[in-house]
């Protein structure tokens, strides 16, 4: 396992994250401890959850594992997040200093700690201004709740604002930025990744594996079926896996995927995911699973090298579709342009 800074912070975490949105849905408690355990014994000390994960009960599961293991929980670097409905009042939603107070208190309760090293604003949201938001979080800093915050799902625009907003007011700076990040999925690069390398913020990645896609479960037309989440259930997101389906990229990547990992011996996810590991601005992948066999198999891309010619056809396969202004090549040559004749 490999270890880096946790953004622009000083904390060190592994390379892999331990996701934990299936604990208490499709992972049982017993099976949720064994992953832990599989992970811990693995090198891994990057633990990520949330509050709206199965109503707290991922918080519950960890927060009793660590209570069961106190010397590895110094070991452990934890994550949540607060933002999504954890009632149906209109204040129990949000980034308002009166909703994150109470959600924070919740979290450090359910996970049976003092401090949370990482604590995440799940999503943007449009009513709280985010001067009460940064306050709160600076605050909870200042007051030893939180070691650390970032954000989930954020824009470009959205986390250059927070990063300065924070600079200018002298409060605690933003560590991370969790996007989703995949070879299916690389849109990101355009704004979030150069605003994130800009800030020195340290990026997350969730849903690496692109719902499956890049794991090699699932085959072309074919609808899903057996031990996957779509097969068991179908309503997660039928439309959005035929939208997939029918893209021709997709299979271009997935091939790609699949040649390098025959090449090399190894699973498919693997390869996606020690690709994703040496991204720019990249600090911990988070793995998402839901038995033990599937963190060992995501686990083994630590030991992965891909070689350059690899990495560069895994890159050019996946480019992102930019093909309109201002990103398209058509907006660069007219830039260009203008810049050459000195009307930029």
């Amino acid at each position: 396992m490999q270890y880096r800074t946790l953004g622009n912070s000083g904390a060190v975490v592994s390379s892999f994250a331990l996701g934990t949105m299936t604990f208490g849905a499709e992972a049982t408690e017993e099976t949720s401890h064994a992953i832990l355990d599989r992970y811990a014994a693995a090198g891994g000390n990057f633990i990520d959850t949330a509050d709206v994960y199965s109503a707290g009960a991922s918080e519950e599961i960890i927060g009793r594992w660590l209570a069961a293991r106190p010397d590895v929980r110094e070991t452990m670097v934890v994550a949540t997040k607060g933002r999504f409905p954890m009632g149906a009042g209109p204040n129990d939603v949000g980034t308002s200093r009166r909703h994150l107070t109470r959600a924070l208190d919740d979290s450090l309760r359910r996970l049976g700690v003092d401090q949370i090293d990482l604590y995440q604003m799940h999503a943007w949201d449009p009513i709280t201004p985010l001067e009460e938001t940064l306050r709160f979080l600076n605050d909870a800093v200042s007051r030893g709740k939180i070691a650390y915050y970032g954000f989930s799902n954020f824009l470009g625009w959205q986390l250059t604002k927070a990063v300065h907003l924070a600079k200018a007011h002298g409060w605690s700076v933003p560590a991370t930025l969790q996007p989703q990040y995949n070879l299916l999925v690389r849109e990101i690069e355009s704004e979030i990744v150069p605003a994130s390398l800009d800030a020195g913020i340290g990026l997350l990645p969730w849903s690496p594996l692109g719902g499956g896609w890049l794991s090699g479960k699932y085959t072309r037309d074919a609808p899903p079926a057996g031990a996957t989440r779509l097969g068991e259930n179908p309503q997660r997101g039928m439309e959005a896996w035929q939208q997939r389906n029918d893209d021709p990229r997709t299979w271009d990547v997935v091939a790609a995927v699949e040649g390098i990992a025959a090449n090399h011996g190894v699973e498919a996810s693997q390869v996606a995911l020690a690709w994703l590991a040496a991204r720019p601005a990249v600090t911990s992948v988070i793995l998402g699973v839901r038995t033990v066999e599937q963190l060992a198999d995501n686990l083994a891309a630590a030991d992965l090298e891909l070689l350059d010619d690899e990495v560069q056809r895994l890159t050019d396969v996946s480019a992102p579709r930019v093909g309109v202004y201002p990103y398209g090549p058509k907006a660069q040559e007219q830039r260009s342009r203008r810049i050459e004749g000195g009307r930029g």
